[in-house]
C-alpha cells in the first residue's frame, strides 16, 4: 500500500494543485481579455511580436521563433499568416539561406506591441504583483525555477 501510495498526488496535494491551474487560468483569462480589450492583440500575437522585438534586427527564423514562443511550427504557421494579413509582420527569404525565409516585424507590428504594452504591463502589476508581498515573489520565482528545472530534467 505505501509504494501505491507514492504514485499518486494525497488529498492535499490534489486540492493544491487544483488551486493552482484553477488561479492561473484565470489570471491568464483575465490579462487575455484586457489585452484584447485594450490593445485588440491576443496573447499570442502579443508573444510572437515580443520574440520579434526583443530579436536582433527584429527578426527570426520561424523555427527560432517556435521554440522561444514555445509553439509547434504548425500553431506558429497559422499565427504569422493571421498576423500577416494585419500588416503586423511579414515573412523575408533569409538572406543567409535561400531554402528558408524568416519572420520580420514591420512598423505596424512594433507599432501594436508599444501601443500594448504599457496597459499589459499595469494588468500584470495589478493582477500579480500587487497581490503578492515581496517575499511572495521570490517564492513565486522559486517555484517557477524549480518546476522549470524539474520539466528541463525530465526531458533529457
Amino acid at each position: 500500500m505505501t509504494a501505491r501510495r507514492k504514485e499518486f498526488p494525497t488529498a492535499e496535494e490534489l486540492r493544491i494543485w487544483r488551486d493552482f491551474i484553477e488561479t492561473t487560468e484565470a489570471l491568464r483569462a483575465e490579462l487575455a481579455s484586457r489585452l484584447q480589450h485594450e490593445s485588440s492583440l491576443s496573447p499570442g500575437d502579443y508573444a510572437v511580436l515580443l520574440a520579434l522585438r526583443e530579436a536582433d534586427g527584429r527578426r527570426l527564423r520561424s523555427s527560432e521563433l517556435a521554440a522561444r514562443v514555445g509553439w509547434e511550427r504548425s500553431r506558429l504557421s497559422h499565427q504569422i499568416g493571421r498576423m500577416e494579413r494585419r500588416g503586423l509582420l511579414r515573412r523575408e527569404e533569409c538572406v543567409t539561406d535561400s531554402r528558408g525565409a524568416e519572420v520580420v516585424l514591420t512598423a505596424g507590428g512594433a507599432e501594436a506591441f508599444r501601443n500594448a504594452s504599457l496597459p499589459h504591463l499595469r494588468a500584470v502589476r495589478e493582477l500579480f504583483v500587487a497581490a503578492l508581498t515581496p517575499d511572495q515573489l521570490a517564492a513565486a520565482e522559486q517555484i517557477t525555477t524549480a518546476l522549470r528545472n524539474h520539466l528541463t530534467a525530465l526531458d533529457s
